[in-house]
């Protein structure tokens, strides 16, 4: 059964279509005394007019049950405002088609507090339509069809034809009482989408270097954000786990383990024991050619080469493991192996439907405007990583049946994506305009040198010994902080791994991805300007307001409940603004998925809290005796929603605030 709205609208049009026609009809007749509306007529205006009463209680029922999930919810204010600007800019310029409408925040409270940016816009649509009109007159019809709105104090126009715009202070006290009752909730779904993110993605039998570092810190954030926002989220890690380098692995173990089927080989260092193997490949041709042939008896699944992969790819993931555990990474292993039986039907429904070819050997397919073919089918007859990810590709969209994929690998990767997602909607797989599949591409982590970050000795810096450090370095800070005479040694020991593991994710997710970045302990641990030492510490000191006034969450959601948000003071209005932008900010990063959006509202937000704690208190104590004498509930609540944002922002950046540093 259909939706009954969508059915009573298609209904209602059919009838007013018809209507429409016989008043035509009627209006046509020359005669006088054919006039009068025709029998069939009166029926259909009667049952037009239950239609549309029927189609009305329903609109109600629906916004009322939307109504009720939206209360708890945040409001984004920019789309609040997009709204009503957006119908008053419809008004003024009927004959647009779908006229733009710009709402962006006012970088200076001297201008208000956001600007619509349309009118210039529109002036050149009107313009291409033989219409001259200056954007100023545009931007006073604007205005002139604002429908009361329970947000918009004021207007002014500026310059060139710029709206700008104030906010009621009532609206925005509201919001934070809102804000404060219900916690942090993310704006209402239309419907829950399926979100796969590709991320981390190692290779076993190999060290998670430096390289894997952003592909798993950006990827588990992006999750994270997917999943606050109420998507059904799969994280998937695309490891490398199939391919010829296991035949050289497998021909080793059983040259240096003859009895691992029986005992568990005792492989600590699986690197060393991976570059073992592949000298003898390079040096030994014997050994090369026994390689080949456990590749080809792994491949035809035999059981014994099954056990020696499975046992390889063990050693891996406890190692990978210990990475996961430090930096809190919850995935689901799907490497390449999981698809290798896929990978003949997606190369068979490319030969049936002639998008393939034959050159020298090899099977390729040409996408029109693409810079290179995929190779589908190697000249040796096996498959390649442009087979894979079409594999993986095709799976993800009808059996996980995913609304949105996300690949996090680096930039190096673009044209690689880019042409394999071209072959999948060249096929018809996917649709863009209903399913998002997207590679968000990230920039390679430089040393202090501005060159490729290695160890002295030149080689890949091992991601474990990376953490290591980090664990001393942070130990290092807190105690010259002299934060182990105050802090418990369990205390201190959750305090360390929140500063390194949160300094090292911060880093990354503070710069734009796409960009290179310099990864430097001392710069990231430096617990002034943009770093997560000091939101860690702002963090603390915020949570400890309350404590120190000795105020309970039972007394400050009491508060919230009866007790206005008075935002009288510019740096209370400043920061009560500032804290409701967040919807707007996640908005944002939803639509491109740059992560460090939400890293420089946290920066501002902390910023803008210092700026009001400094200049209005919270907090009034006797001088002498250090007694509380006076507590500014309402600000005590700016406290509160403040922290309350800033553990969100934290959550989603996958940072682990601890309760005292």
């Amino acid at each position: 059964m259909g939706d009954p709205v969508t059915e009573y609208t298609a209904r209602l049009l059919r009838q007013e279509q018809e209507i429409r026609s016989l008043s035509a009809e009627i209006e046509s007749l020359k005669n006088p005394q054919s006039l009068s509306p025709s029998q069939r007529l009166d029926e259909l205006r009667d049952e037009n007019t239950k239609l549309k009463y029927r189609l009305n209680i329903l609109k109600r029922s629906l916004q009322g049950g939307r109504t009720a999930d939206c209360c708890k919810s945040m409001t984004n204010i920019n789309q609040r405002l997009q709204e009503v600007f957006g119908e008053a800019i419809r008004a003024a310029c009927p004959e647009l088609d779908d006229p733009p409408v710009s709402v962006a925040a006012n970088q200076q409270a001297k201008f208000g507090d956001y600007q619509c940016n349309s009118a210039m816009a529109l002036a050149q649509m009107l313009k291409a339509q033989g219409v001259k009109i200056n954007p100023r007159e545009i931007a006073e019809k604007i205005i002139q069809n604002l429908a009361d709105n329970d947000l918009v104090q004021k207007t002014e126009i500026a310059g060139p034809g710029f709206i700008n715009i104030q906010l009621k202070r009532p609206f925005v006290s509201k919001l934070l009482s809102k804000l404060l009752i219900n916690g942090v909730q993310p704006p209402p779904l239309d419907s829950r989408k399926r979100v796969v993110v590709d991320f981390s993605s190692p290779n076993i039998a190999k060290e998670m270097h430096v390289g894997h570092l952003r592909s798993t810190i950006i990827g588990e954030s992006m999750s994270r954000l997917f999943e606050f926002l109420g998507y059904d989220v799969v994280r998937l890690n695309h490891v490398g786990d199939w391919g010829t380098q296991f035949g050289m692995l497998i021909a080793h173990l059983q040259d240096k383990f003859p009895d691992y089927l029986t005992s568990s080989p005792p492989i600590s260092d699986l690197q060393a024991f991976y570059k073992e193997s592949k000298k003898r490949f390079d040096e030994e041709e014997d050994f090369k050619k026994r390689a080949y042939q456990c590749v080809v008896r792994l491949q035809s699944k035999e059981p014994n080469f099954i056990k020696a992969w499975n046992l390889i790819c063990d050693v891996s993931r406890r190692e990978f493991q210990k990475v996961y555990d430090c930096l809190d990474i919850k995935i689901v292993e799907r490497g390449e192996s999981y698809y290798q039986d896929m990978m003949t039907k997606v190369v068979k429904e490319f030969d049936e439907r002639g998008l393939s070819e034959l050159d020298e050997g090899r099977k390729i397919v040409f996408v029109p405007g693409q810079p290179i073919p995929l190779t589908i089918v190697k000249s040796d007859g096996g498959y390649t990583y442009d087979t894979s990810d079409l594999a993986a590709l095709h799976q993800r969209i009808f059996v996980e049946k995913a609304d949105m994929i996300i690949y996090v690998t680096d930039s190096g990767q673009a044209t690689h994506f880019q042409v394999v997602f071209a072959a999948a909607r060249m096929i018809g797989w996917y649709n863009p305009q209903v399913t998002r599949v997207e590679h968000a591409g990230f920039g390679v982590v430089l040393g202090e040198d501005k060159k490729k970050f290695k160890t002295r000795s030149g080689e890949t810096v091992r991601l474990m010994d990376l953490l290591e450090e980090g664990l001393k370095r942070s130990m290092d800070k807190l105690k010259e902080k002299e934060r182990d005479k105050v802090l418990t040694p369990e205390e201190l020991t959750k305090a360390q791994r929140s500063v390194a593991f949160g300094c090292i994710k911060y880093a990354d997710l503070s710069h734009n991805r796409i960009n290179d970045y310099v990864f430097s302990f001392d710069k990231m641990l430096d617990d002034r300007g943009n770093t997560a030492a000091y939101l860690l510490y702002a963090f603390t000191r915020i949570r400890s307001i309350a404590r120190l006034a000795n105020i309970g969450k039972a007394t400050l959601r009491k508060a919230a409940e009866t007790s206005e948000v008075l935002l009288d003071h510019e740096k209370e209005w400043k920061l009560g603004k500032c804290i409701l932008r967040f919807p707007e900010i996640l908005q944002k990063i939803l639509d491109d998925l740059l992560l460090h959006t939400l890293s420089d509202y946290l920066y501002e937000l902390a910023t803008t809290f210092t700026e009001f704690y400094d200049n209005c208190y919270c907090v009034e104590k006797d001088r002498q005796t250090g007694e509380v004498v006076k507590v500014n509930m309402w600000r005590m609540l700016l406290c509160e929603a403040t922290a309350a944002i800033m553990a969100k922002c934290f959550d989603i950046l996958g940072i682990n605030p601890v309760g005292r540093m």
